[in-house]
């Protein structure tokens, strides 16, 4: 066995770490294996050296004592030249297993899981969901099977697995390697139904659909989430359920539409209404109000009711209704009417008054847009 210094023999400094020494022996013991190397008869004698380094430096007391005496130190604690530390197996057995679904030991995986979880869309009206509301919704699912209550046997119970001696993985050499994979008999649960429920067909679960009563709580949104505990698929062999989530959509709204805990409204207005000004009456949800319209109202004003929004789920002050003004035109006019607005339109240039601000600011910033590019 050769007396290279071991830490030379594994290619690291005097001070590397326990996982950089275990690193660069995967790496160097991946290299030199006899089985990838049988044109090389050298790699047979490099690989035990590899081995014997790795079994002194991955042990702290016998690391510490080659530190301090050197080879003297451990040759009788090597107990003949074999490996003391992790085989070649175990050190890569957590790289391999995680690729080809085992692990180092292997072992059994539990047949009792638990049921996968359930979405169930509902769709709610802008008042439903800003006044909440309890109703009831018809989910289909798989439940226990009241035959085997569960278990997926109609007597017999289970019985161990013979293919994976009731370890749930099985064992394949692979050219140099030893790989587990999940046992393709029992699936992984280490056991086999000898006699299925008929009902079931040894799944112990059945196909079924059942009523629940859902209460919605006021100021919910679209987006918004209901957890149901225990309402959603029956688990394995007799394992707890999972979760029913119900997921909210408010459906779109004739006349409100929402902005968190506000409600917006477009609201027509005549052309005399917005001039002369008046009152209207402004749907909420909770009924009609009066809205005072003042005189020269514009297009896009904002009247704000306080308090007739929504009240947020998650708490928070109830939000406002935002009233926004639209002037309508006048359409369909008799030659009367076309007449009587020239009239009204003559007047409005006579006496120096200007009646239409926005549009003489407008005219204003035309003409010194163009006598700036004049000059």
């Amino acid at each position: 066995m050769s007396k290279e210094d071991f830490y030379k023999v594994l290619e690291v400094a005097r001070n590397a770490s326990d996982k950089e020494i275990k690193k660069a022996y995967r790496r160097l013991a991946m290299k030199y294996h006899p089985d990838r190397n049988s044109d090389n008869p050298d790699a047979e004698e490099k690989f035990k050296a590899i081995q014997e380094a790795y079994a002194i430096l991955s042990d702290e007391q016998k690391r510490a004592a080659y530190d301090q005496f050197g080879h003297a130190g451990v040759d009788q604690s090597m107990g003949g030249g074999h490996q003391q530390g992790d085989s070649f197996s175990d050190v890569f057995g957590d790289v391999f297993g995680d690729i080809f679904g085992g692990g180092g030991g292997g072992g059994r995986r539990s047949q009792v899981t638990r049921g996968a979880d359930l979405r169930y869309n509902l769709d709610l009206s802008l008042e439903d969901a800003v006044s909440g509301l309890e109703t009831k919704i018809k989910v289909p699912t798989s439940i226990s099977c009241d035959g085997c209550k569960g278990t997926g046997s109609k007597s017999a119970g289970s019985t161990i697995c013979t293919s994976c001696g009731g370890h749930g993985q099985v064992r394949m050499q692979q050219g140099m390697f030893s790989v587990q994979q999940t046992c393709p008999t029992c699936r992984g649960s280490g056991s086999v139904i000898k006699d299925p429920c008929g009902k079931c067909r040894g799944t112990g679960k059945t196909k079924d659909q059942k009523t629940l009563s859902v209460k919605i709580p006021a100021g919910v949104d679209t987006g918004d989430r209901i957890r149901l505990g225990g309402e959603g698929e029956a688990g394995d062999h007799g394992g707890p359920s999972g979760d029913l989530y119900v997921q909210v959509n408010v459906r779109e709204h004739p006349i409100f539409s929402r902005e968190g805990a506000n409600l917006y409204c477009d609201m027509p207005i005549s052309f005399a209404t917005a001039t002369l000004g008046g009152e209207l009456e402004v749907p909420t949800l909770n009924g009609k109000v009066k809205l005072k319209i003042p005189t020269e109202t514009q297009t896009g004003k904002l009247f704000r009711l306080r308090g007739k929004g929504v009240k947020p789920v998650r708490g928070g002050p109830v939000g406002d209704l935002m009233c926004r003004i639209t002037v309508e035109t006048p359409i369909n006019l008799t030659a009367e009417q076309k007449k009587l607005i020239e009239q009204l339109e003559k007047s409005f240039k006579t006496g120096g008054t200007r009646h239409n601000p926005q549009e003489n600011s407008w005219l204003d910033g035309v003409k010194s847009f163009f006598d700036k590019m004049k000059s």
